[in-house]
């Protein structure tokens, strides 16, 4: 079985692409859902993260403090790659589980954001870049979260820029709202399925 790997900057169209990818069959992980569900629910990480972060970390009712832990790690540079270094092996381990789980597909992919900063890509066989113009990216953010610009530009300043994440990719999907996106999933789907059988 092919583990695709699926990536792109915020904005760029990545969940887009892999709910096309689900339309066709192929069982998709998303690792930054994974992560999320994985601190309020793996014991042993959300100790971790009071040990790291103090117990503000964690709401009354169990859930994290996301605003809490925006606020330090979102301004430094060190505290985000403790917390990463905490969060990355544990969706690991559940992609891992989740993989075994499968019913032998030809190939299943892995959705992340930080697929090539986290090193994850080592861990697939192939892997998608998905692409698309900055101000198209920044305006479906804003849209879709309501953020500020400001805001959206300092979630892109803290990723790799499409520039070095080519460097790592095997395929390039170029969701740039003129080219068709649907039959570049459909080629790579194609190619992928024969590799994988």
């Amino acid at each position: 079985m092919l583990i695709i790997g699926i990536t792109g900057g915020i904005g760029s169209g990545k969940t887009t692409v892999c709910k096309v990818f689900e339309l066709l069959g192929v069982p998709v992980f998303y690792a930054d859902e994974v992560a999320k569900s994985l601190m309020f629910s793996d014991p042993t990480l959300k100790s971790e993260i009071i040990k790291t972060f103090g117990k503000e970390s964690y709401n009354e009712t169990g859930e994290l403090n996301r605003s809490y832990i925006s606020s330090i790690v979102f301004n430094d540079q060190l505290k985000l790659e403790k917390l990463n270094s905490l969060v990355h092996p544990a969706v690991f381990r559940a992609f891992d589980s989740w993989v075994i789980n499968q019913n032998k597909p030809s190939y299943v992919i892995k959705e992340a954001a930080l697929l090539f900063e986290s090193d994850a890509y080592k861990k697939c066989d192939k892997s998608i870049l998905v692409i698309s113009p900055l101000e198209t990216r920044i305006k479906r953010v804003i849209a879709r979260d309501g953020s500020s610009k400001a805001e959206v530009q300092s979630r892109i300043n803290r990723q790799f820029t499409d520039e070095q994440k080519m460097k790592f990719a095997d395929y390039i999907l170029n969701n740039d709202e003129k080219e068709l996106l649907i039959p570049q999933i459909i080629q790579l789907n194609q190619q992928f399925l024969r590799i994988g059988s």
